[in-house]
């Protein structure tokens, strides 16, 4: 049995308890949609700045000044340092290294090397602005996920930016992506 109390002309507490009622409702069914939602990790600042400090000393050790840029899952810069005496050029180009191999997943070297195999794939390096078709950049995986990408720039080779990102990686507990030795 309902009872209806009236509290003012035109008004009762069964419409409040109804307008109620409703409102959980809707809070219920925001829920359940939240539990569909994509649960995604992210790269704490803090570990971006680690592997780019690890990545720019390697280089460093080795006589090499470079610039090393981590970027999110995204490709959205997260963190970048930059040694002194590297050319403006490094700027740039670690992040685009960074960047390719976060969005493809793929370390920069082997792109490069699969895009020389296979000249049909030459359109992957004029996706967008962004791609850069050079060694020296790691997607970033941690837990089986990729959370990120490292990318170097301004040492001598490729091989030599990849050490030094691989550096950054080893840093904060990165899967290895360093080719393995032939």
């Amino acid at each position: 049995m309902v009872t209806i109390c009236r509290t003012a002309p035109g008004r009762s507490v069964f419409r409040g308890s109804v307008i109620g009622l409703f409102g959980m409702m809707l809070v219920s069914v925001s829920v359940a949609w939240a539990d569909e939602l994509p649960k995604e990790s992210v790269l704490p600042l803090n570990l971006a700045n680690k592997a780019v400090l690890a990545a720019v000393e390697a280089c460093r050790k080795d006589g090499h000044r470079v610039s090393v840029s981590v970027v999110d899952r995204a490709g959205i810069l997260r963190a970048f340092g930059r040694a002194d005496g590297a050319g403006p050029h490094t700027v740039d180009s670690s992040r685009k290294k960074a960047y390719t191999a976060a969005s493809l997943r793929r370390p920069t070297t082997e792109l490069a090397e699969l895009i020389n195999k296979m000249p049909a794939l030459q359109a992957l390096r004029d996706m967008n602005d962004s791609i850069l078709m050079l060694g020296g950049g790691f997607p970033i995986e941690i837990g089986g996920e990729v959370v990120g990408g490292i990318g170097v720039g301004g040492a001598p080779s490729a091989h030599l930016d990849d050490a030094c990102a691989q550096a950054g990686l080893d840093s904060i507990g990165a899967a290895s992506k360093a080719p393995a030795s032939k």
